[in-house]
Order: C-alpha cells, then sequence, then structure tokens
C-alpha cells in the first residue's frame, strides 16, 4: 500500500529526512521549484506500509487464536482417540503433588526466560483473551448440550459434548489459561514491588480459585443418605448410583416435621381425570368467609378447621396437628337450591371428601410446602456426636462434610417418616475460597488506589 505526499521545502544545507522504523518504509525524491529563486524544492514522500506476515515475531492476537484453535481441535482429536472417555483426575494427595508440580513449573518458566520470545507470547494478553474466548464456547456448549449419560457410540458421546467439563478439550484448554495466567503473574511477583500487589492479589487469587476447583473436583463426594424415622443410616448413594459408600458417621433421624401453606380450592374433572385450573379459581389461602363462583355457582367458606377428624356423629372436631387433617365447610348456591357441605383434603390413611357440582367436584388439596426440618444426632466411630435440626439451606458441619436437608416421602407429605439428608465433602473448598477473598482484596485495594489518585489530583 502507497501513499504519496508533496512537501514544498526551503532549501537549507542542513534539513534531514528521517525514516521512521517498523513496517512503514519513507522514500523521497526532491526536484527543483520553477522560478527565478531556486530557493524552494519539491519533495515527493512515498509511504510504504509493509504487511505483517503470519507468525512474524512478535506474535499478536491471530496466531493467538489459531493456536488456541488447534489446541481445542487436538482436544477432540484425542476425545476421539480414547473413544469419549474424560480425564480421570487423580485423589488427594497426588493431584495437589500435581497441582504444586505445575505451579513449580510454570513460575519458573516465567522468571527464567522471561525475556525468549515465544515465552512472552505464551503469557501474554493476546493468548490469554484467546483462550478465554475458547473456554467461553466449550462452556456455552456445556449449558446447550445435557450434560448427562446418554447411549454410547453416537457422536455427541464420542466427542465428549455430554461431559463437556471433564473432556480434553476443556481440560487442555483450562490448562493452557492456567500456564498463561501463571507466566504472567510471575513477572509481576519477582521482582516483587508494592505497586502490582493489586495485579498479583487479583490474578493469584484467580489462578488459586480456578485451579484448586478443577484439580479438586475429584475429591468432591457428593451423596444422599435415605433416614426413617427412629433409625440410624451411614450409607450414602450418588444420584446415578444404586451402590451405597459408607461414610464416617452415622445420622440417627428423631423426628421429621413439615409445615405446609394454606390448603386450595380446586375443581376436578372426573370424566378426563384432570384438574380444571382455567375454569376453576384457586384461592390462595382457604379460611373462614372466603367465597368464589363457577359459572353461576356460588361457594362460601362457612367454616375451617386446619387439623380435625370425623366425630361420633360425623362433624369434624379439632384434633392435635399429627392426627388431623384439613376440613373446611362450604356453602353452594345454585340458584335453585342452597346446601352445605364439608370437603377435606385426606391424608395417606383417610379418604377425601368432595362436593358435587353438576357433574364436577369441589376438591381441597394441600398447601404446598412451606418449610420441612429433620431433627437428627449425627456421630462418628469415635462416638463424638452433634445434634441438629437440618433444614433446606441450613446446612450443619461435622468432621467436614455438610449436612443439608434435601426432601421427603412427596406421596406422603407431612405425614413422611422418611428424610432425605444430602451429605457434601469438599476437602479443596477452603482453597477456592481463599482465591475468591484474594480476589475481593484485589478489587478493593484497586478501587482504593483510584480513590487516593482522585484526591490528589
Amino acid at each position: 500500500m502507497l501513499f504519496f505526499a508533496f512537501l514544498l521545502k526551503k532549501k537549507h544545507p542542513h534539513s534531514l529526512d528521517v525514516v521512521p522504523s517498523g513496517s512503514i518504509e519513507r522514500k523521497t525524491d526532491e526536484s527543483p521549484c520553477f522560478g527565478e529563486n531556486n530557493n524552494y524544492k519539491v519533495q515527493l514522500i512515498i509511504m510504504v506500509v509493509v504487511r505483517r506476515r503470519w507468525f512474524q515475531t512478535p506474535w499478536e492476537f491471530r496466531e493467538s487464536f489459531l493456536f488456541s484453535t488447534v489446541a481445542v481441535i487436538a482436544g477432540f482429536l484425542i476425545q476421539l482417540a480414547a473413544s469419549g472417555s474424560g480425564i480421570a483426575l487423580p485423589r488427594l494427595p497426588l493431584n495437589a503433588i500435581a497441582l504444586a508440580l505445575f505451579a513449580v513449573a510454570v513460575l519458573a518458566t516465567g522468571v527464567s526466560l522471561r525475556n525468549n520470545t515465544t515465552v512472552k507470547w505464551f503469557g501474554g494478553i493476546p493468548l490469554g483473551l484467546s483462550l478465554i474466548v475458547a473456554i467461553a464456547i466449550l462452556s456455552l456448549i456445556g449449558g446447550i448440550v445435557p450434560q448427562e449419560a446418554i447411549p454410547t457410540g453416537s457422536l455427541s458421546t464420542r466427542l465428549g459434548l455430554n461431559q463437556i467439563f471433564s473432556s480434553w478439550p476443556f481440560a487442555l484448554t483450562v490448562l493452557l489459561f492456567l500456564a498463561n495466567l501463571g507466566i504472567g503473574l510471575s513477572w509481576k511477583l519477582v521482582p516483587f514491588k508494592l505497586q502490582n500487589l493489586q495485579f498479583i492479589l487479583f490474578h493469584a487469587g484467580f489462578w488459586i480459585a480456578l485451579s484448586c476447583a478443577i484439580f479438586g473436583s475429584s475429591d468432591l463426594q457428593r451423596l444422599v443418605v435415605p433416614i426413617e424415622e427412629g433409625k440410624a443410616n451411614n450409607l450414602g448413594y450418588t444420584m446415578d448410583s444404586d451402590t451405597p459408600q459408607q461414610l464416617p458417621f452415622s445420622v440417627f433421624l428423631h423426628d421429621f416435621s413439615l409445615e405446609e401453606y394454606p390448603p386450595q380450592l380446586l375443581l376436578y374433572d372426573p370424566h378426563n381425570d384432570k384438574l380444571l385450573m382455567d375454569k376453576s379459581q384457586a384461592i390462595i389461602e382457604v379460611r373462614k368467609g372466603v367465597t368464589a363462583s363457577w359459572k353461576g355457582i356460588e361457594v362460601v367458606v362457612v367454616d375451617y378447621i386446619p387439623y380435625a377428624a370425623i366425630g361420633k356423629e360425623g362433624i369434624p372436631l379439632p384434633v392435635e396437628r399429627s392426627a388431623g387433617v384439613a376440613f373446611a365447610k362450604i356453602r353452594i348456591n345454585s340458584g335453585s337450591s342452597v346446601r352445605e357441605e364439608w370437603i377435606s383434603t385426606g391424608s395417606p390413611l383417610m379418604k377425601p371428601d368432595a362436593a358435587d357440582l353438576n357433574g364436577l367436584y369441589l376438591i381441597m388439596v394441600p398447601g404446598t410446602p412451606k418449610s420441612f426440618r429433620s431433627a437428627v444426632t449425627v456421630q462418628n466411630e469415635k462416638g463424638q456426636e452433634t445434634m441438629a435440626n437440618l433444614e433446606v439451606n441450613h446446612p450443619v458441619n461435622f468432621m467436614g462434610w455438610k449436612l443439608y436437608q434435601m426432601g421427603y416421602d412427596e406421596k406422603a407429605g407431612r405425614w413422611s417418616k422418611l428424610s432425605l439428608i444430602e451429605v457434601i465433602h469438599d476437602p479443596w473448598l477452603p482453597a477456592v475460597y481463599l482465591g475468591f477473598f484474594m480476589i475481593m482484596a484485589g478489587n478493593i485495594l484497586f478501587f482504593w488506589n483510584g480513590i487516593k489518585r482522585s484526591e490528589v489530583a
């Protein structure tokens, strides 16, 4: 590509033409100007822009994107050669040793070869951004393609698309990104300067959180422990296996309790065996005085007993919570007649009562679960124990394990005698949290330095 420029320049014995460095070449041609005083000359400047060749040092974004693409393709080829088998990471202490050796190798390479052209590119921003794009694309595939077991032999299985986060392309890309991030970090660590502290905290925290989450994923244990009231259990099950795994402790269930929201009135079609949600009016809270109407039929809740049982005269009487169900006395006005009936939600041992509305049935369904909890005692082999009430999103810690209230027998509802406890053990979690705290500290320091600079300005 050529650029032309004409300059009218006064002759001077000491004038010089400066040729810039880089990929632009400058050529000049001078000729005398017409006129009596030949004190001026016309200077023709030719600017030649030389196109940068592929893999011409220093490497930039296009070489970095090409390298990242080749790395992802190589990962998929390895996945194909392995018949779709992903990476099986070792457990403690082997994975910790491997991570420590990898970190030392990356830092040593960055410090000792910091002036090497290839190492400069490998720890530079272009390659880092290219690898981030590759990781984002692979993560997008993991979000679109269901991450579950599918029949073997399909192309999706052989490429590992159904287990992308444990596949070879994802592992190889993340490993290269950790190397890129570690080399760039080493240049700020050695020699250490206080003004680099914000950079070090943020990038070191990110490196620690990401590497520990990846290398420590094989040590994560997530099991479900089913327990019946009055019994203990020390066996857990994974979601995809019926083989029990023994725990280093047992869980004894004293009591399971569940609270529900108030029941709702719904219209039921017995001929098609379905609830007519669009034709009925679901009442959020069934209570005395509530009214509803369906095609000219008016319904009024005359009385409501949250926990009751049928008495000797066939009339519901209030009883204890554990022995009763919800009853509502309703007045039905169809225009030509008015009648009153009792309806109930029923239970696993009691048939529900419904009201006939011209071939349809007005029923009262139990409310949705409001909260449920398990009163348990957790005890290890040495006799150490702790008593706790497990609730959803309120875990209990015991011997490095976290115990969560997960579920119950939904068919039995609040009469369930079965509680499902989820137990999780992740020995790498403190290291991941350390990385997050370092990232937060780096961000706080960044904003603090910005405030101080603005005050000085």
